[in-house]
């Protein structure tokens, strides 16, 4: 199957490194014009300046998910420089403070959630208001396995990932009929510095449990995620709507 992603517009969150990465050099490599949003503005300027430097059409953008004015001037550059959005992969988000639910704090929870699912709240909202007007595109947010089932001390993550899910799919009927499809992706454990931090805070005790209980017998890699995230938003997944993919070798179906 070939998708090619020609004459379209995608913005990705979270593009400076990782799984956001990893989907805009795929969306560049299809024949995208792709907007790298990023907390980190030097390290999204690099990395859409080494795709511009291959020839890609690209545009860096500071965007803090958390706040709304940013997200919506995100989305505002996006379409003054391309002219449109025809993609958007919500992918910003951050682990939260291990702690078991008597201990977690408020600030952990604002923060966490601030991002992981009020921010997905945000972009949506935005990409929406502009995808409503040309009565096309699609959207996937990304969740995770965390928004599938439970984890030790991992609650308030895992309250946002299952949060998104119910986004996704109340907006999905809400624009079914408009030409706008949203979906989600549930990675598992997927190696990316995200996966780094977590052994790096004492969790690779943790992160070798799960791997054994993954049918395929090892982690991910960005690109089997963002694969997933181009074949749906592409006209491949056409009849497509409102779904959840998981992309975990196999650890949600044992």
């Amino acid at each position: 199957m070939n998708i090619s992603f020609e004459n379209k517009v995608a913005l990705v969150t979270g593009a400076a490194s990782g799984l956001g990465l990893a989907t805009a050099k795929a969306f560049a490599e299809a024949g995208a014009s792709v907007v790298m949003a990023d907390w980190n503005e030097q390290a999204v300027h690099s990395a859409a300046g080494e795709l511009a430097a291959q020839g890609h059409k690209t545009l860096a953008v500071q965007c803090d998910v958390s706040d709304d004015a940013q997200v919506e001037a995100m989305v505002e550059q996006a379409v003054a420089t391309f002219g449109r959005l025809d993609a958007a992969y919500n992918n910003a988000g951050v682990q939260n403070v291990l702690a078991e639910a008597a201990d977690q704090t408020r600030e952990d929870f604002d923060r966490v959630t601030g991002i992981n699912l009020r921010g997905i709240w945000s972009c949506m909202k935005f990409e929406l208001r502009q995808m409503r007007k040309q009565g096309s595109g699609a959207i996937v947010n990304c969740s995770s396995l965390g928004g599938l089932v439970g984890g030790a001390g991992r609650g308030i993550y895992h309250a946002a990932k299952h949060g998104v899910l119910g986004l996704t799919k109340s907006a999905a009927l809400e624009y079914a009929d408009k030409g706008i499809r949203i979906n989600a992706v549930c990675p598992g454990l997927i190696w990316t510095p995200m996966a780094d931090q977590m052994v790096a805070s004492g969790q690779a005790e943790a992160l070798d449990g799960m791997l054994k209980c993954i049918p395929m017998g090892r982690h991910g890699q960005a690109d089997e995620v963002a694969d997933v995230v181009l074949f749906l938003c592409s006209g491949a997944a056409s009849y497509v709507t409102g779904q959840s993919m998981s992309v975990d070798g196999g650890f949600i179906m044992r």
